[in-house]
Formats: structure tokens, C-alpha cells, sequence
């Protein structure tokens, strides 16, 4: 596999964070996490990656941002558009742009160069592929750990934030997306603008991951593939209070 593209988003969503304020800051991904700006950390992983050729970061405040990033050549720092969909659709419709797409975001702070490669390896040829953790593989990490499950027959599943847009065909998924950005922690909106036979099907739980992912890809026209994540952490990201202070407790070895 050659080197990919990562595209990572350190945007801030419309209205005051409430993480970022409890930092008296108003941009998330400067939030501190063990000594230095979160979203250093992501960049740093991508960067330390083997298989990523180079790392865009998009952002509202790419000026703020890149003052807190590395010099690298093979870094720059974007504008971004008002939301994650209209931003990626940018990118996607961009002829410059270089495929695949590795996409992440700024609160990944425990990313690492085996999380990527693992990813990589994993949906390598797919159209879109969506990384996730299992329920059982974390709680058994992180017991008293709060995430948001997506159940499925055979299994229950939160998001990792990595994702592959393979080539530009992911267009049409992505403007999916953007019809129920509004509603992102709400799984089953995006289930029912697939279709009454997908939503049914996974609300009663006679779908597993890999047959509800099919069948979107079907109506589609895509290959899109769920990647399960051999290490759990990589369903931690930093959203809340308790995010954070388990993420820095895990970098600092207490946890």
C-alpha cells in the first residue's frame, strides 16, 4: 500500500463548546491533554506513520491551529467549511485532492502508528470504511467507560474516528451525511434515510455490523467495509470532562 492522505478535522461545531469553555478556551482542539494542545497529538501520530505521504488539517482557525502544530513538510493547515460534511464534500470534489483519504479528528488523542496501520491494512481497497471498537474489547479495558453504542445482532459497537474515503465515489455517501449531520449521535435517522427495511432490520437487532454496512453500501453503489479495531483505545476520544481526565490518565500510565 502506497502512503495515503490523512485529512484531519480541528473545526469547532456552531455555539460555545462546553469542554473547550471549561478551559476558558473557545476552540476544542486547543484543549490541553498531559502538557500540550490535543490536537498535536493526532498530528503527531499521522506524521509518525510510515503510511501516510501527507496530513491536512482543516479547521475554522487554521492560523490558531498551526500555531500549535510542527513544522513539517509534509503538513498544512486549511480553512474548513461551517460543518464536517460540507467540509469533506470540499475535499472530495477537490481535483487536487490525493485518494485515498485517511479522515480523523482532533480529540483522537490517544491515536498511534499501530492504530493507523491497523486501520489501513484493515479497509485497504474498500470505498468507505468505518472504524469502530466492540463493546466487550473496551469494557474489559476501561470498565467504567461511557460511549455511544450502535447494537447489532451479534454485538454492540461505538465509533473510532478514522474513516476511508477511498476515491471520489464517497461523494454520494458524504452528502448522505450531511442530511443528518444535525442528528450525528443518532445512528438510527441515518438507518432510516436507507430505508425502512435497513432501520427495522437493525432496530430489531436481526442485522449484524457487517450485514446493516452491506446493505447501505448496496443502496449506494459502494464497497463500504466496518473495520473492528484490534486495540479498544481507539474508541476513546475527548468529549466530555471524564474523556479527558481518562485520556490523560492513560498517557500518564495511571490508568
Amino acid at each position: 500500500m502506497s502512503g495515503w492522505t490523512a485529512v484531519l478535522l480541528a473545526g469547532s461545531r456552531p455555539g460555545t463548546d462546553p469542554l473547550a469553555a471549561g478551559f476558558d478556551l473557545d476552540l476544542k482542539a486547543l484543549i490541553p491533554v498531559a502538557g500540550e494542545a490535543m490536537v498535536r497529538r493526532p498530528v503527531a501520530a499521522l506524521l509518525a506513520s510510515d503510511g501516510i505521504a501527507a496530513v491536512r488539517v482543516l479547521a475554522q482557525h487554521p492560523e490558531r491551529i498551526a500555531a500549535v502544530l510542527p513544522a513539517d513538510s509534509r503538513l498544512s493547515v486549511e480553512p474548513s467549511g461551517a460543518t464536517i460534511a460540507a467540509t469533506l464534500e470540499t475535499v472530495c470534489n477537490d481535483p487536487a485532492t490525493a485518494w485515498p483519504l485517511l479522515v480523523t479528528t482532533a480529540d483522537h488523542a490517544l491515536l498511534d502508528a499501530g492504530m493507523i496501520d491497523d486501520f489501513r491494512r484493515q479497509s485497504a481497497g474498500a470505498d468507505i470504511a468505518i472504524a469502530v471498537v466492540e463493546r466487550r474489547a473496551l469494557l474489559k479495558r476501561l470498565p467504567a467507560t461511557r460511549r455511544t453504542w450502535f447494537r447489532f445482532r451479534g454485538g454492540a459497537y461505538t465509533g473510532a474516528n478514522l474513516f476511508l474515503l477511498g476515491s471520489s465515489k464517497a461523494a454520494s455517501a458524504i452528502a448522505l451525511w450531511r442530511s443528518v449531520e444535525q442528528n450525528r449521535k443518532k445512528g438510527w435517522r441515518l438507518l432510516w434515510a436507507m430505508g425502512p427495511a435497513l432501520f427495522l432490520g437493525a432496530g430489531l437487532r436481526l442485522l449484524t455490523l457487517d450485514q446493516a454496512v452491506a446493505r447501505v453500501g448496496r443502496k449506494l453503489g459502494l464497497e463500504i467495509r466496518a473495520v473492528v479495531m484490534a486495540d479498544p483505545l481507539a474508541g476513546i476520544d475527548v468529549d466530555k470532562p471524564d474523556d479527558h481526565r481518562l485520556v490523560e490518565a492513560i498517557l500518564e500510565g495511571r490508568q
